[in-house]
């Protein structure tokens, strides 16, 4: 210290704290004056401890002025010094970078003004001290003064042209600070970022690209920010940087991928809508490097096929085609199990376009990798199984695509009817509004004939008689008049002479038993006419309720639709096909005279041409078997209705009629003896609700009708049942 007192004088070192700006500019003029002489002299002692004169008793004093006179007095001996100044850099630039912090604004203010003295001097030397005067600088860009934020600005701007102008930039050095600094939300200080993001960039020298990843996720942060000034720099920045992506032959696009992936569901639109840009062109570009992200980023694509703004669904859709159309190999990385599981994710998603897509998916991956899908079955058959539940057509239809694709494994094809099955049984809602497009639409991508006969296995051991009722009439409806099924219904006309339609109609016969109609309904499409009147004759008073006359007024309205043409046309031959005439007549007694269907029906038989059923056209073979009856039309022995033949032994095609209606018979009997415990179970409950009442006067039983005849019910009572 006592080497610097000896070379400035008393009164400079006074002038250098003065509060008057002029003074100090003078004493730092004088410091000048004798740094430089000391400079040519060669005299670094005295230099060095001029310096830390300057530095501990100014600018690490608790005196404002003293503080800038020590400021103004570091940046003189700098331009003192000129070409010799680098040696000193390590003592005078630590104080002024220390100054930056200092409470009084006009401290900082003069640190800028003297750091960008010192700068202008040393130039490349400055390098050195880059990182502590970005730093520096990051904090003044958001200063609460104006004067010190413009006085940073200008000095940012010298430091920029430095750095452009060095060899000795180290960018290596840089991005962790500038990583750490990306996640600042100050306006101020994003703007200053994203200006050295591309100063950096424009620098041929420097590889900002392959450090991309490092600060990718703030440059996207910010186009979130509330000023449309740096939204608008962060994207001009971004869209740079893509465009240097699509010309390089080396990008790291994996680690940027994880990042987009994160941003394309940020709640900010134009977020989104660059971020899925991004990953449009990765998908065109990425190649091999992005197959194991294939996962990552179909779980950011499908969420914003759906999404609200329509820029980025189609983006979306574009993107998530390209990615699709990749033949990715499992043996090159390609996660058959993680792309499902995403999918399968998305099945559950609120959106309909995003189901859609899901599904696309999981079809594709089947076609492509079907043993790598049926490995992980286990984890995403339910979902699949639950999609049929879907509120939207299309998604259904695509589930049963996809269901069908894996149905052609008998085991997966099994469980997916059971499914189907119990999920109507859960939900009759379901079964009422979709259950005709579901089948359907199995019946199409499936063997018809291999749903009907699965389900009606499944429906023959139906524990609920009632849910067992309802579905087999459904099925029935469906066989009936859907165009899908039109194959079925030309085969069960062969019934009688086709060992393959018979085949069909006894598997069908089995769970058709659930409902009276349906039975009536398969004869007459199969053309067992003789059994159609045998079973409507079998019906008791219990069977003709309601719901019966519901599906009876149906299957009328059927009979006048192109489906039964070919039976209407039979009734142009009466004498062969009489049984066909006594069925539909069985079918007119039973309808309310009042009724549509009544006289539907009855207007049809009055085309037909007249024939008696008396006379000798019906002799019985053996008196106890009502299914060897033989008809005599025109010399012909005519056996069931218009199969011709003289050998009665294979009349029937095999078909052991009187078992069938036996079974019919049982099955009827449970359902009866179910509807009778129901009735006496809602009685019980409503009695048990009742206050009791006092009790009444026995009233004596009504005579009986004697004039009235016994109901076949009273006739097919079991022998220890009491007739009233």
């Amino acid at each position: 210290m006592a080497d610097a007192l000896s070379v400035i004088s008393a009164a400079v070192l006074r002038n250098l704290s003065d509060k008057l700006y002029e003074k100090r500019k003078n004493a730092a003029l004088e410091v000048e004056g004798i740094v430089k002489q000391l400079a040519m002299a060669g005299d670094h002692d005295k230099i060095t401890a001029v310096i830390n004169l300057l530095t501990n008793e100014y600018t690490y004093s608790p005196q404002a002025n003293h503080r800038k006179g020590g400021l103004i007095g570091l940046a003189a001996a700098t331009v003192g010094l000129t070409t010799e100044a680098a040696q000193h850099l390590d003592q005078i630039v630590p104080p002024v970078l220390n100054s930056f912090a200092d409470q009084d604004s006009r401290v900082r203010y003069y640190a800028c003004e003297a750091l960008y003295n010192i700068a202008k001097v040393v130039r490349g030397d400055f390098i050195v001290f880059f990182n502590q005067i970005f730093d520096a600088l990051c904090k003044l860009s958001a200063d609460s003064d104006a004067n010190v934020q413009s006085a940073a600005h200008l000095l940012d701007r010298l430091v920029k042209d430095i750095v452009t102008e060095s060899d000795q930039f180290s960018i290596e050095e840089f991005i962790p600070l500038l990583r750490e600094r990306m996640n600042v939300l100050n306006p101020y200080v994003r703007q200053f970022l994203v200006g050295w993001i591309t100063v950096l960039d424009s620098v041929p020298d420097i590889d900002m690209l392959g450090f991309l990843p490092d600060f990718l996720d703030g440059l996207f942060n910010m186009l979130s920010d509330s000023s449309h000034e740096i939204r608008q720099q962060a994207d001009s920045a971004l869209s740079e940087f893509l465009q240097e992506i699509k010309n390089s032959p080396s990008v790291d696009y994996g680690r940027m991928a994880e990042i987009l992936v994160q941003r394309a569901a940020s709640p900010d639109e134009f977020t989104r809508l660059t971020a899925i840009t991004w990953i449009n062109e990765f998908v065109k570009l990425g190649g091999d490097q992005l197959v194991p992200h294939y996962a990552d980023i179909l779980g950011a694509i499908l969420p914003c096929i759906s999404d609200k703004e329509e820029k980025i669904r189609v983006v979306a859709r574009e993107t998530n085609e390209e990615l699709r159309g990749i033949q990715a190999d499992p043996a090159e990385g390609f996660d058959v199990g993680s792309i499902l599981a995403v999918a399968r994710r998305h099945l559950s998603s609120e959106w309909e376009a995003t189901r859609i897509e899901a599904l696309h998916w999981i079809s594709t991956l089947l076609i492509r990798h079907r043993e790598e899908v049926l490995s992980f079955l286990s984890e995403v058959f339910e979902t699949l199984l639950k999609a049929l539940s879907d509120p939207f057509d299309e998604v259904v239809l695509l589930v049963l695509e996809v269901h069908a694709c894996i149905a052609k494994d008998e085991k997966h094809f099994h469980d997916l009817i059971v499914y189907l099955v119990q999920n109507f049984r859960d939900d009759n809602s379901l079964l009422e509004k979709r259950g005709a497009l579901i089948i359907r639409r199995l019946c199409v991508l499936l063997d018809a004939e291999t749903v009907y006969r699965k389900l009606s296995t499944i429906l023959q051991g139906e524990p609920d008689l009632d849910f067992a009722s309802i579905m087999v009439q459904a099925l029935n409806l469906i066989l009936l008049t859907s165009s899908e099924l039109s194959y079925l219904r030309f085969l069960l006309k062969k019934t009688l002479f086709d060992d393959d339609a018979k085949n069909l109609f006894l598997s069908l016969y089995a769970s058709w038993c659930h409902s009276p109609m349906a039975i009536i309904s398969l004869c007459l499409l199969a053309q067992t006419y003789q059994h159609a009147s045998t079973v409507i004759q079998s019906l008791v008073e219990e069977d003709i309720n309601v719901k019966f006359l519901v599906q009876l007024d149906k299957l009328i309205h059927l009979l006048e639709t192109p489906t039964f043409a070919y039976l209407r046309l039979q009734l142009l031959e009466p004498g062969r096909y009489i049984w066909l005439l006594k069925a539909l007549y069985g079918l007119l007694m039973l309808l309310p005279q009042q009724s549509v269907a009544f006289k539907i029906l009855r207007t049809r038989l009055k085309t037909v041409p007249p024939y008696s059923f008396s006379g000798e056209q019906f002799k019985r073979q053996s008196p106890g078997n009502a299914f060897t009856e033989v008809n005599y039309v025109g010399g012909s022995q005519i056996v069931e209705d218009g199969d011709v033949s003289a050998d009665t032994r294979n009349a029937h095609n095999g078909i052991n009629f009187a078992s069938l209606l036996k079974q019919f018979e049982r099955v009827q009997e449970q359902h009866r003896a179910h509807s009778k415990t129901q009735a006496l179970t809602r009685c019980s409950s409503s009695s048990s609700k009742e206050v009791q009442r006092p009790e009444e006067p026995n009233r004596p039983l009504p005579a009986p009708d004697t004039s009235r005849p016994p109901s076949r019910s009273s006739s097919r009572r079991s022998p220890g049942q009491l007739q009233l």
